[in-house]
């Protein structure tokens, strides 16, 4: 059974979780609000957590600050007039309540849904993450296809999935990379760049030199996507929003 307490340093209150199968200590900075947790072993004592939040400290704050500091769209709420991404660039949403059909189409200035007179703003949301979702894939093909090409390195399999926190994960023992649902409305230089760094940790597991010099080589261009990444607008996101898995 999992038990919680809180540490407090400085103005920043951490929330310190113990689990019984944990070997090591792990921070966790949680969107929106920069919320911090510490999971920790059971045998570990509070001021042992504390030297290791306290070492941690600058990157702690660095992560959290660049958090706060950017900017999110306001909550969604899929009615006319709205600016919505794809692919980097804003379109202003179209609704239109007609027949029975539902359905998304792109203009080059505007996205245009369709669907019945009383539709919900649960089922349009549902409409357009699906319609989010078939664009990813559409590309993703091709992108992983250049991206295998360039590193020599194959993934087993390539999943999409709603992420909060991250823009990729990989599963090292599977050979199988989750590429972020919210890329659909990055420019495509942060999708190869996404892939690319999630393909290199099938050479590299850890963040070192070698896995930098990696990335390096695939992606010249690695730090201009990295920047839009943390630059542009992110997604509206409640407190304790979850990651959804593809369906």
């Amino acid at each position: 059974m999992m038990r919680s307490e809180n540490l407090l340093i400085g103005e920043l209150t951490i929330e310190v979780t113990r689990k019984k199968n944990l070997k090591n200590l792990y921070i966790r900075v949680k969107p929106p609000e920069g919320d911090i947790t510490v999971s920790a072993p059971t045998g570990i004592t509070m001021d042992e957590v504390k030297l290791f939040v306290l070492g941690k400290l600058p990157e702690i704050t660095k992560v959290r600050d660049r958090m706060l500091s950017q900017e999110r769209q306001s909550k969604r709420e899929y009615v006319s007039g709205e600016s919505h991404y794809l692919w980097g660039k804003p379109y202003r949403l179209q609704v239109i309540y007609e027949g029975k059909q539902r359905k998304i189409v792109r203009t080059p200035t505007k996205i245009i849904m369709t669907v019945p007179e009383g539709t919900s703003i649960d089922s349009r949301e549902k409409l357009f993450i699906e319609w989010y979702r078939q664009e990813l894939k559409r590309v993703l093909e091709s992108v992983v296809s250049q991206c295998e090409k360039k590193t020599g390195v194959h993934a087993n399999e390539f999943r999409v999935k709603n992420m909060r926190t991250r823009w990729g994960t990989c599963n090292i023992d599977k050979r199988r990379i989750w590429i972020n649902l919210q890329l659909a409305k990055k420019p495509a230089e942060c999708l190869e760049y996404v892939v690319i760094h999630e393909l290199v940790h099938l050479l590299e597991k850890n963040h070192t030199h070698r896995f930098r010099a990696l990335v390096e080589e695939y992606c010249p261009t690695w730090q201009e996507a990295k920047k839009l990444l943390s630059t542009m607008p992110l997604d509206y996101m409640e407190k304790g929003d979850t990651d959804i898995d593809d369906e």
